[in-house]
C-alpha cells in the first residue's frame, strides 16, 4: 500500500499529519544540534564579559554575564603583543593569500588544459603530495637550510600553495566553456589572456572560496610559528593567544590587580572572542560564493 504524504487541496499543496510530524521533529532535531554547537561559543563570549569574582564563584551553564564587566578587554588591549600579533597576523595573511592565489591559479590554468602533453603525469605527482611527505623534521631542515627561520618567510612560501584547494580551482578551470577559450585565441589571445581575462573572471565564486580557506587557515596557524619564529616581536597573533592560554601567562596584563588571580580567566575568554571576531565578520561577505564556488570546483572529477 502506498502512503501519500503530500495531498493536493484545490491549488495548494496540503501536507499530511505524518509528514508535518516528520517536518517538526527534523526542525526541533536541528535546533538542539545548533544549540549544543552554539552554546561553547556564547560561553566564552558571556565568560568574557563577566565580573572575574562573579565567573569564578559560578558553576554549571552559564547563560549570560556573570556580574556584567569590561575589565577583561580592557586589560586585553593594554598588552602591546596582542596589537602586535594581529599586525603580524595581518601582514601574513596578505602576503601569503596573494602570493597562493597567484600560485594556486597558474598552477591550476595549466593542469586544466585539454591539449597539455604532461596533464596526466602532472596531476598524479601533484596529488600524491597530499598523502605522502618527508615529515616535520625535513621539512624544518629544509626551512632551516634555506635561511628562512625566524622570518615571517618561513609562514608563508612553505604553505604558499595547498592541493586539496588547486584540485578544487582546477575544476572549476575545467568547467569554463572551450567555445569562449577558442573564440579567445582565434582574436589572438595568449595564455595570459585566456587567464586573466576568460577564465578568472568567470571563476569568481570559486576564487571566493579559495581567498577564505586560505585567510583562515593562515589566521588558524600557530604550529608553524612555534617552530621557526623565535623573535617575540614576530609572533602571529594564534602564537600569542596559544601563549597565553597554554602556560596562562596574563601577568603582564594583570599586574596591579587586586583579583589577578579571578581576572587571568576572563581575559584568557576576552583574547579568544578578539582573535575570533575579524574572522566571523569577513565571513558574511564571501558567504553568498561559498556554496556555489565549493560546488562548481568539485562536482567534476
Amino acid at each position: 500500500m502506498k502512503v501519500n504524504l503530500i495531498k493536493r487541496n484545490g491549488n495548494k499543496i496540503k501536507k499530511s499529519r505524518g509528514a508535518a510530524i516528520f517536518d517538526a521533529v527534523n526542525i526541533l532535531l536541528m535546533i538542539a544540534i545548533s544549540m549544543c554547537m552554539l552554546y561553547p561559543i556564547l560561553y566564552v563570549v558571556f565568560a568574557s564579559f563577566s565580573d572575574p569574582t562573579e565567573f569564578t564563584k559560578h558553576s554549571g551553564l552559564l547563560m549570560k554575564p556573570a556580574g556584567f564587566s569590561l575589565e577583561s578587554y580592557k586589560l586585553a588591549f593594554e598588552n602591546p603583543m596582542l596589537f602586535r600579533g594581529y599586525l603580524n597576523t595581518i601582514i601574513i595573511i596578505l602576503a601569503s593569500v596573494t602570493l597562493s592565489m597567484i600560485l594556486t591559479s597558474l598552477c591550476a590554468y595549466v593542469i586544466s588544459r585539454k591539449d597539455f602533453k604532461l596533464k596526466k603525469f602532472c596531476t598524479i605527482a601533484i596529488v600524491v603530495t597530499m598523502f605522502f611527505n618527508g615529515g616535520m623534521i625535513p621539512f624544518y631542515f629544509t626551512v632551516r637550510d634555506l635561511g628562512l627561520e625566524n622570518s615571517m618567510w618561513a609562514l608563508i612560501l612553505p604553505t604558499a600553495i595547498n592541493t586539496f584547494n588547486m584540485i578544487i580551482l582546477r575544476t572549476s578551470f575545467e568547467s569554463v566553456p572551450d567555445a569562449l577559450i577558442e573564440a579567445a585565441r582565434i582574436d589572438g589571445a595568449g595564455h595570459w589572456t585566456v587567464l586573466f581575462r576568460v577564465i578568472l573572471p568567470l571563476s569568481k565564486a570559486t576564487l571566493a572560496v579559495l581567498v577564505l580557506y586560505y585567510a583562515v587557515a593562515n589566521w588558524n596557524s600557530w604550529f608553524n610559528a612555534m617552530l621557526f619564529i623565535n623573535d617575540r616581536e614576530k609572533y602571529p597573533l594564534q602564537l600569542v593567544l596559544r601563549e597565553i592560554l597554554i602556560t596562562s601567562d596574563t601577568s603582564s596584563m594583570t599586574a596591579g590587580e587586586s583579583d589577578q588571580e579571578f581576572i587571568g580567566e576572563t581575559i584568557k575568554h576576552a583574547i579568544i572572542v578578539i582573535s575570533t571576531v575579524p574572522i566571523l565578520c569577513i565571513y558574511p561577505f564571501l558567504q553568498k560564493y561559498f556554496a556555489k564556488g565549493a560546488m562548481v570546483g568539485s562536482v567534476k572529477g
